[in-house]
Protein backbone atom coordinates (compact mmCIF):
# COMPACT_ATOMS: atom_id res chain seq x y z
CA UNK A 1 0.00 0.00 0.00
CA UNK A 2 3.03 2.35 0.28
CA UNK A 3 3.20 4.50 -2.13
CA UNK A 4 6.88 4.46 -3.70
CA UNK A 5 7.79 7.29 -5.22
CA UNK A 6 5.29 9.46 -3.11
CA UNK A 7 7.97 8.62 -0.29
CA UNK A 8 10.86 9.21 -2.15
CA UNK A 9 9.53 12.34 -3.51
CA UNK A 10 8.43 13.62 0.09
CA UNK A 11 11.84 12.95 1.02
CA UNK A 12 13.85 14.87 -1.63
CA UNK A 13 11.51 17.80 -1.10
CA UNK A 14 12.05 17.66 3.03
CA UNK A 15 15.94 17.36 2.36
CA UNK A 16 15.84 20.75 0.52
CA UNK A 17 14.77 22.44 3.07
CA UNK A 18 17.15 24.33 5.50
CA UNK A 19 17.03 23.41 8.98
CA UNK A 20 20.53 22.69 10.89
CA UNK A 21 19.72 22.35 14.21
CA UNK A 22 18.51 25.78 16.04
CA UNK A 23 17.63 27.05 12.65
CA UNK A 24 14.15 24.41 12.72
CA UNK A 25 11.55 27.48 11.77
CA UNK A 26 11.30 26.88 8.07
CA UNK A 27 10.69 22.92 8.11
CA UNK A 28 8.23 23.34 11.38
CA UNK A 29 6.26 25.53 9.84
CA UNK A 30 6.17 23.04 6.34
CA UNK A 31 5.64 20.08 8.84
CA UNK A 32 2.57 21.81 11.00
CA UNK A 33 0.97 22.49 7.62
CA UNK A 34 1.48 18.69 6.51
CA UNK A 35 0.16 17.11 9.35
CA UNK A 36 -3.00 19.11 9.53
CA UNK A 37 -3.47 18.94 5.85
CA UNK A 38 -3.33 15.40 6.76
CA UNK A 39 -6.17 16.38 9.36
CA UNK A 40 -3.74 15.55 12.78
CA UNK A 41 -3.99 17.94 15.86
CA UNK A 42 -0.88 19.66 15.66
CA UNK A 43 0.36 21.34 18.70
CA UNK A 44 4.01 23.58 18.65
CA UNK A 45 5.09 23.10 22.31
CA UNK A 46 6.64 26.71 24.13
CA UNK A 47 9.98 24.97 24.46
CA UNK A 48 12.03 27.27 22.14
CA UNK A 49 11.58 29.80 24.80
CA UNK A 50 13.83 27.62 27.18
CA UNK A 51 16.45 25.96 24.20
CA UNK A 52 17.42 29.12 21.87
CA UNK A 53 16.15 27.12 18.94
CA UNK A 54 13.86 28.90 16.23
CA UNK A 55 10.85 26.53 16.94
CA UNK A 56 9.35 24.18 19.62
CA UNK A 57 8.42 20.49 19.27
CA UNK A 58 5.45 19.58 17.08
CA UNK A 59 3.16 16.80 18.70
CA UNK A 60 0.63 15.61 16.14
CA UNK A 61 -2.48 13.38 17.36
CA UNK A 62 -3.72 11.22 14.70
CA UNK A 63 -7.32 10.07 16.44
CA UNK A 64 -7.85 6.58 17.16
CA UNK A 65 -10.13 5.12 14.37
CA UNK A 66 -12.34 1.62 13.90
CA UNK A 67 -13.88 -0.26 16.70
CA UNK A 68 -10.37 -2.06 16.94
CA UNK A 69 -8.43 1.10 17.42
CA UNK A 70 -10.61 2.79 19.62
CA UNK A 71 -9.24 -0.47 21.88
CA UNK A 72 -5.91 -0.46 21.43
CA UNK A 73 -3.70 1.52 23.16
CA UNK A 74 -2.34 4.91 22.37
CA UNK A 75 1.52 5.35 21.35
CA UNK A 76 4.13 7.47 19.23
CA UNK A 77 6.78 8.06 17.05
CA UNK A 78 8.96 9.60 16.96
CA UNK A 79 12.12 11.38 14.45
CA UNK A 80 13.63 15.01 14.77
CA UNK A 81 13.22 17.72 12.02
CA UNK A 82 17.11 19.45 12.70
CA UNK A 83 20.25 18.09 10.96
CA UNK A 84 23.93 18.99 11.72
CA UNK A 85 25.92 21.32 9.47
CA UNK A 86 26.77 21.42 7.11
CA UNK A 87 22.86 21.31 6.01
CA UNK A 88 21.98 24.16 3.48
CA UNK A 89 21.41 23.94 0.36
CA UNK A 90 20.96 20.76 0.10
CA UNK A 91 21.06 18.97 -3.49
CA UNK A 92 19.88 15.41 -3.49
CA UNK A 93 20.89 13.28 -6.16
CA UNK A 94 19.03 9.72 -6.92
CA UNK A 95 21.92 7.72 -8.27
CA UNK A 96 21.34 5.08 -11.03
CA UNK A 97 22.51 2.55 -8.54
CA UNK A 98 19.50 3.29 -6.47
CA UNK A 99 21.18 5.22 -3.66
CA UNK A 100 20.46 9.36 -2.58
CA UNK A 101 23.22 11.66 -2.08
CA UNK A 102 23.75 14.75 -1.77
CA UNK A 103 26.05 16.56 -4.32
CA UNK A 104 29.03 16.58 -2.12
CA UNK A 105 29.26 19.68 -0.50
CA UNK A 106 26.64 19.56 2.28
CA UNK A 107 25.30 16.50 3.96
CA UNK A 108 22.05 14.82 2.70
CA UNK A 109 20.16 15.08 6.03
CA UNK A 110 18.43 11.48 5.73
CA UNK A 111 19.51 11.71 9.37
CA UNK A 112 16.10 12.38 9.91
CA UNK A 113 14.50 13.02 7.20
CA UNK A 114 14.06 9.81 5.80
CA UNK A 115 12.15 8.55 9.29
CA UNK A 116 9.94 12.02 8.69
CA UNK A 117 8.80 11.35 5.21
CA UNK A 118 8.49 7.36 5.92
CA UNK A 119 5.67 9.28 8.62
CA UNK A 120 3.84 11.27 6.44
CA UNK A 121 3.58 8.28 4.07
CA UNK A 122 2.01 6.14 6.60
CA UNK A 123 -0.67 8.32 7.64
CA UNK A 124 -1.70 9.30 3.78
CA UNK A 125 -2.06 5.20 3.44
CA UNK A 126 -4.32 4.93 6.96
CA UNK A 127 -6.08 7.29 5.67
CA UNK A 128 -6.63 6.97 1.85
CA UNK A 129 -7.66 3.12 2.95
CA UNK A 130 -9.82 3.75 5.81
CA UNK A 131 -7.45 1.74 7.90
CA UNK A 132 -8.32 0.69 11.61
CA UNK A 133 -5.40 1.89 14.35
CA UNK A 134 -5.30 2.91 17.52
CA UNK A 135 -4.53 6.86 18.48
CA UNK A 136 -0.85 7.60 17.30
CA UNK A 137 1.25 10.67 18.31
CA UNK A 138 3.69 11.52 16.03
CA UNK A 139 6.60 13.47 18.14
CA UNK A 140 8.92 15.36 15.69
CA UNK A 141 11.69 17.31 17.81
CA UNK A 142 14.09 19.99 17.35
CA UNK A 143 18.20 20.09 18.66
CA UNK A 144 18.23 16.36 19.02
CA UNK A 145 21.11 17.29 16.92
CA UNK A 146 22.20 19.85 19.86
CA UNK A 147 22.57 17.16 22.51
CA UNK A 148 18.24 16.54 22.59
CA UNK A 149 17.87 19.93 23.24
CA UNK A 150 14.31 19.61 22.46
CA UNK A 151 12.95 16.40 23.95
CA UNK A 152 14.45 17.37 27.20
CA UNK A 153 12.58 20.35 26.85
CA UNK A 154 9.27 18.66 26.65
CA UNK A 155 6.16 19.15 29.08
CA UNK A 156 5.77 15.18 29.02
CA UNK A 157 2.21 15.31 30.25
CA UNK A 158 1.83 16.62 26.41
CA UNK A 159 2.00 13.07 25.80
CA UNK A 160 -0.46 10.10 25.65
CA UNK A 161 1.52 7.52 24.93
CA UNK A 162 1.73 3.87 26.57
CA UNK A 163 4.91 3.14 24.66
CA UNK A 164 6.89 4.55 21.80
CA UNK A 165 9.05 4.19 18.33
CA UNK A 166 11.85 5.81 17.55
CA UNK A 167 12.98 5.95 13.85
CA UNK A 168 16.29 7.50 14.05
CA UNK A 169 18.93 4.57 14.10
CA UNK A 170 21.81 3.30 12.03
CA UNK A 171 21.81 -0.23 10.78
CA UNK A 172 19.88 -2.17 8.39
CA UNK A 173 16.16 -1.39 8.08
CA UNK A 174 14.00 -4.30 10.56
CA UNK A 175 16.67 -3.98 13.00
CA UNK A 176 15.74 -2.16 16.38
CA UNK A 177 17.79 -0.81 19.11
CA UNK A 178 17.09 -2.25 22.51
CA UNK A 179 20.00 -0.10 24.48
CA UNK A 180 21.79 3.13 24.63
CA UNK A 181 23.98 4.86 27.22
CA UNK A 182 23.27 7.60 29.29
CA UNK A 183 25.96 10.52 28.65
CA UNK A 184 27.41 13.43 31.22
CA UNK A 185 28.91 16.20 29.99
CA UNK A 186 32.23 17.29 31.84
CA UNK A 187 33.34 20.47 32.74
CA UNK A 188 37.18 20.70 33.95
CA UNK A 189 38.62 24.37 34.81
CA UNK A 190 42.10 24.32 36.01
CA UNK A 191 43.59 27.57 37.64
CA UNK A 192 47.44 28.38 37.70
CA UNK A 193 49.69 31.36 37.93
CA UNK A 194 50.77 33.48 35.38
CA UNK A 195 54.34 34.67 35.67
CA UNK A 196 56.86 35.93 32.56
CA UNK A 197 57.95 32.89 30.68
CA UNK A 198 61.31 33.58 30.12
CA UNK A 199 62.99 36.10 33.29
CA UNK A 200 60.51 34.12 36.14
CA UNK A 201 58.73 31.09 34.86
CA UNK A 202 59.66 29.02 38.66
CA UNK A 203 57.21 31.75 39.92
CA UNK A 204 53.98 30.54 37.60
CA UNK A 205 51.73 27.23 37.67
CA UNK A 206 50.91 26.32 34.60
CA UNK A 207 47.72 25.80 34.08
CA UNK A 208 47.96 23.84 30.42
CA UNK A 209 51.00 21.43 32.34
CA UNK A 210 48.60 20.96 35.02
CA UNK A 211 45.59 19.86 32.72
CA UNK A 212 48.23 17.96 30.63
CA UNK A 213 49.43 15.64 33.46
CA UNK A 214 45.81 15.52 34.71
CA UNK A 215 44.52 14.12 31.18
CA UNK A 216 47.67 11.42 31.08
CA UNK A 217 46.39 10.16 34.37
CA UNK A 218 42.69 9.60 33.06
CA UNK A 219 41.23 6.38 31.79
CA UNK A 220 40.19 7.49 28.35
CA UNK A 221 38.75 5.93 25.10
CA UNK A 222 37.23 2.57 25.43
CA UNK A 223 37.16 1.99 29.03
CA UNK A 224 34.67 -1.15 29.18
CA UNK A 225 32.09 -2.61 26.80
CA UNK A 226 29.67 -0.44 27.90
CA UNK A 227 31.70 3.15 29.01
CA UNK A 228 33.81 5.16 27.27
CA UNK A 229 35.37 8.72 27.96
CA UNK A 230 36.58 11.35 25.78
CA UNK A 231 38.33 14.56 25.85
CA UNK A 232 36.82 16.83 23.22
CA UNK A 233 38.27 20.55 23.98
CA UNK A 234 40.88 22.36 25.22
CA UNK A 235 40.58 25.86 25.51
CA UNK A 236 42.86 28.42 27.32
CA UNK A 237 46.60 29.52 27.28
CA UNK A 238 47.69 33.00 26.01
CA UNK A 239 50.79 34.68 24.77
CA UNK A 240 53.56 32.88 24.13
CA UNK A 241 55.83 34.83 26.70
CA UNK A 242 53.34 34.20 29.61
CA UNK A 243 52.72 31.39 32.35
CA UNK A 244 49.59 30.25 31.32
CA UNK A 245 47.15 30.64 34.16
CA UNK A 246 43.26 29.25 33.23
CA UNK A 247 42.34 26.27 30.81
CA UNK A 248 38.87 24.81 30.62
CA UNK A 249 38.76 21.33 29.57
CA UNK A 250 35.47 19.66 27.92
CA UNK A 251 34.65 16.04 28.41
CA UNK A 252 32.56 13.56 28.00
CA UNK A 253 31.35 9.97 29.69
CA UNK A 254 28.94 7.80 28.06
CA UNK A 255 27.61 4.18 29.82
CA UNK A 256 24.70 2.03 30.03
CA UNK A 257 25.19 1.40 33.58
CA UNK A 258 25.00 4.28 36.01
CA UNK A 259 27.13 2.94 38.58
CA UNK A 260 29.94 2.64 35.71
CA UNK A 261 29.47 6.21 34.51
CA UNK A 262 29.33 7.43 38.10
CA UNK A 263 32.72 5.73 38.82
CA UNK A 264 34.46 6.93 35.29
CA UNK A 265 33.59 10.74 36.37
CA UNK A 266 34.59 10.24 40.06
CA UNK A 267 37.87 8.65 38.45
CA UNK A 268 38.24 11.57 36.38
CA UNK A 269 37.90 13.98 38.96
CA UNK A 270 40.45 12.31 41.59
CA UNK A 271 42.72 12.47 38.32
CA UNK A 272 42.44 16.51 38.20
CA UNK A 273 42.23 16.88 42.13
CA UNK A 274 45.72 14.63 42.58
CA UNK A 275 47.50 16.73 40.21
CA UNK A 276 46.31 20.09 40.99
CA UNK A 277 47.36 18.97 44.67
CA UNK A 278 50.86 18.20 43.64
CA UNK A 279 51.24 21.68 42.04
CA UNK A 280 49.35 23.50 44.72
CA UNK A 281 46.48 24.94 42.84
CA UNK A 282 42.80 24.60 42.43
CA UNK A 283 40.59 23.45 39.98
CA UNK A 284 36.88 23.32 39.04
CA UNK A 285 34.87 20.22 37.82
CA UNK A 286 31.26 19.77 37.20
CA UNK A 287 29.15 17.10 35.68
CA UNK A 288 25.58 16.78 34.03
CA UNK A 289 23.74 13.56 33.28
CA UNK A 290 22.37 15.17 29.87
CA UNK A 291 20.11 12.30 29.63
CA UNK A 292 19.24 8.53 31.10
CA UNK A 293 20.45 5.46 29.81
CA UNK A 294 17.49 2.18 28.80
CA UNK A 295 17.95 -1.10 27.91
CA UNK A 296 15.39 -3.91 27.09
CA UNK A 297 15.60 -7.50 26.82
CA UNK A 298 14.47 -9.18 23.38
CA UNK A 299 10.89 -10.59 25.16
CA UNK A 300 9.72 -6.84 26.56
CA UNK A 301 6.74 -5.94 25.02
CA UNK A 302 7.93 -2.82 22.96
CA UNK A 303 10.52 -4.93 21.18
CA UNK A 304 8.50 -8.38 20.95
CA UNK A 305 6.18 -5.82 19.15
CA UNK A 306 8.88 -4.49 16.60
CA UNK A 307 10.08 -7.53 15.77
CA UNK A 308 6.87 -9.27 15.23
CA UNK A 309 6.20 -6.46 12.64
CA UNK A 310 10.03 -6.75 10.82
CA UNK A 311 9.32 -10.27 11.04
CA UNK A 312 5.85 -10.20 9.07
CA UNK A 313 7.82 -8.18 6.46
CA UNK A 314 10.66 -10.59 6.30
CA UNK A 315 12.98 -8.19 8.02
CA UNK A 316 15.70 -9.51 10.69
CA UNK A 317 14.12 -8.25 13.43
CA UNK A 318 17.28 -8.46 15.26
CA UNK A 319 18.22 -6.05 18.15
CA UNK A 320 21.27 -4.54 19.47
CA UNK A 321 22.71 -2.09 21.82
CA UNK A 322 23.91 1.43 20.36
CA UNK A 323 27.09 3.57 21.79
CA UNK A 324 25.17 7.19 21.07
CA UNK A 325 22.26 8.82 22.37
CA UNK A 326 18.87 9.79 20.67
CA UNK A 327 15.24 11.16 21.98
CA UNK A 328 14.34 7.41 22.58
CA UNK A 329 16.55 7.72 26.06
CA UNK A 330 14.62 11.13 26.79
CA UNK A 331 11.05 8.91 25.98
CA UNK A 332 12.18 6.42 28.26
CA UNK A 333 13.70 8.62 30.70
CA UNK A 334 9.70 9.99 30.75
CA UNK A 335 8.65 6.83 31.48
CA UNK A 336 7.36 5.45 27.90
CA UNK A 337 9.09 2.51 26.99
CA UNK A 338 10.98 3.69 23.34
CA UNK A 339 12.81 1.43 21.22
CA UNK A 340 14.70 2.97 18.30
CA UNK A 341 14.25 1.88 14.85
CA UNK A 342 16.92 1.39 12.07
CA UNK A 343 16.48 3.21 9.25
CA UNK A 344 19.28 2.44 6.70
CA UNK A 345 21.26 5.45 6.23
CA UNK A 346 24.96 5.52 6.00
CA UNK A 347 28.01 7.93 6.70
CA UNK A 348 25.96 10.32 8.59
CA UNK A 349 27.15 13.62 9.99
CA UNK A 350 29.25 13.59 6.91
CA UNK A 351 28.83 15.02 3.32
CA UNK A 352 29.18 11.49 2.38
CA UNK A 353 25.94 10.54 3.94
CA UNK A 354 24.01 8.30 1.46
CA UNK A 355 20.40 6.36 1.75
CA UNK A 356 19.16 3.76 -0.34
CA UNK A 357 15.37 4.88 -1.81
CA UNK A 358 14.42 1.68 -1.21
CA UNK A 359 15.26 1.80 2.59
CA UNK A 360 12.89 4.82 2.70
CA UNK A 361 10.15 2.62 1.36
CA UNK A 362 11.07 -0.17 3.92
CA UNK A 363 11.35 2.54 6.65
CA UNK A 364 7.48 3.33 5.42
CA UNK A 365 6.05 -0.58 5.51
CA UNK A 366 7.46 -1.15 8.54
CA UNK A 367 6.31 1.37 10.71
CA UNK A 368 2.60 1.12 8.70
CA UNK A 369 3.22 -3.05 10.07
CA UNK A 370 3.95 -1.48 13.27
CA UNK A 371 0.49 0.54 13.27
CA UNK A 372 -1.19 -2.90 12.53
CA UNK A 373 0.80 -4.99 15.22
CA UNK A 374 -0.31 -1.98 17.84
CA UNK A 375 -3.96 -3.10 17.29
CA UNK A 376 -3.47 -6.44 19.68
CA UNK A 377 -2.14 -4.26 22.20
CA UNK A 378 -4.23 -2.94 24.94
Amino acid sequence: MINKDRVINQFLELVQIDSETKHERQIADVLKAKFTELGLDVVEDDSASRTGHAAGNLIATLKASGETGSSAAPFLFTCHMDTVAPGNGIKPIVGEDGWIRSDGTTILGSDDKAGVAALLEVIQVLRENNLPHGQIQFVITVGEESALTGSRAMDAGQLDAKYGFAIDSNGEVGSICIGAPTRAQIDIEIYGKSAHAGVNPEDGISAIQVAGKAIARMNLGRIDETTTANIGKFEGGGETNIVPDYVKLYAEARSTSLEKINKQIESMKEAVEAVCREYGTKFEFSSDLAYPAFHFNDDDDVVVLAKKAAVQLGLSGSTFISGGGSDANVFNGFGIPTVNLAVGYENIHTTEERIKAADIVKVAEYALEIVAQSLKVN
